[in-house]
């Protein structure tokens, strides 16, 4: 995953109201923008916040883009724990995870 493409995006999402409008309108043409592999765009599309958060997004932007897609607070945490169970750790580097608590 090229994480930043990825996080360019959403950090652009956060920043731009007139992108989030098109992005809601033309998904496909936004992320036609971006150098983003065709994994990246389902994994944005879906969106599988998991498999997202595995792959090292940066937690604060994860958290904005998973409220534009109308994700709970509580859903939010459980996608990154099933995430965990699903694809494994987070990119050695990006994120530790100490002894059973918060992700």
């Amino acid at each position: 995953m090229s994480l930043y493409y990825v996080q360019k995006l959403i950090y652009n999402l956060n920043r731009d109201p007139d992108l989030v409008f098109k992005f809601q309108e033309d998904m496909t043409g936004v992320l036609a923008q971006y150098e983003l592999t065709t994994a990246e765009m389902d994994a944005i599309r879906k969106p599988d916040i998991g498999l997202l958060y595995v792959s090292g997004v940066n937690g604060q932007l994860l958290m904005h883009y998973a409220a534009l897609r109308e994700y709970e607070w509580d859903d939010y945490i459980q996608a990154m724990k099933d995430g965990l169970k699903k694809y494994g750790n987070v990119k050695a580097g990006y994120y530790s995870r100490t002894g059973g608590g918060a992700v």
